[in-house]
């Protein structure tokens, strides 16, 4: 990337201010830009290498954190909380949060993808960091801001009891307490690509329902019947 792209430069600085970076000596500006490149806007020059960096970046950063701040945590629980914390939906989420889709160089027609929106906002997250690593094959430009969000997402997560995996919670409990599984039914009653209440879903337990719940996706509208379920379970006292 020519550095007299002031336009551009200007861009990526607002950038890492948003995730609180003020000292950018150390950023190679053409990575940054790459890795706000949508494949969409350049089949050559696009995100997609930094993704696939970004993506072993925020799986060691996670690992790291939660062995220092839950150093008595066992394997098994460190397995499930990492899986939340570099989810394509968290990641989404934290880049929406800063406000970084406004950057990201895409075409028209991928703007208007809402199907594809968690995706893009997850692969260019994963792509900043890959673009943050390399700039000094370290952590310094990292951790420093990432540290935060990890901590306020864990802490949300250990305050789950079903660690937000409501279907195999509701699994375990309904094979400790009754042997036998949950079915669920779900009907699409939208037929628009994208409507986040697209499915519904009912979950039944031996002939009985025990939640209800909507979603974008199949697995997403049982998943919200699973939660439904588990918390009406836990609120009458009987905790899976």
């Amino acid at each position: 990337m020519d550095n007299k792209d002031s336009a551009r430069i200007n861009q990526l600085k607002n950038v890492l201010k948003r995730l609180g970076l003020e000292d950018d000596r150390s950023i190679r500006w053409d990575l940054m830009n790459l890795a706000l490149t949508h494949p969409s806007y350049s089949p050559v020059n696009n995100y997609q290498q930094l993704e696939f960096l970004g993506d072993a970046v925020i799986r060691l950063v996670s690992a790291e954190f939660l062995l220092e701040e839950y150093p008595q945590t066992n394997v098994g629980q460190f397995t499930a909380i990492r899986s939340i914390l570099v989810s394509d939906k968290t990641l989404a989420y934290w880049a929406e949060a800063f406000g970084l889709e406004q950057f990201l160089l895409m075409s028209g027609q991928s703007a208007k993808d809402v199907i594809g929106r968690t995706s893009r906002l997850a692969e260019m997250f994963e792509a900043i960091l890959g673009a943050l690593y390399l700039s000094t094959n370290d952590m310094s430009l990292i951790r420093p801001w990432l540290d935060s969000l990890l901590k306020d997402k864990s802490t949300e997560i250990l305050l789950d009891p079903a660690l937000e995996n409501y279907k195999d919670a509701l699994q375990e409990w309904s094979q400790l307490n009754y042997k036998c599984l949950p079915e669920y039914k779900v009907e699409e009653i939208s037929s628009q690509q994208g409507d986040p209440e697209r499915f519904i879903a009912q979950v039944w337990l031996n002939g009985e329902i025990l939640g209800h719940g909507k979603g974008q996706s199949k697995k997403g509208s049982q998943q919200a019947a699973a939660k439904d379920a588990f918390l009406k379970i836990n609120n009458n006292g009987s905790s899976p």
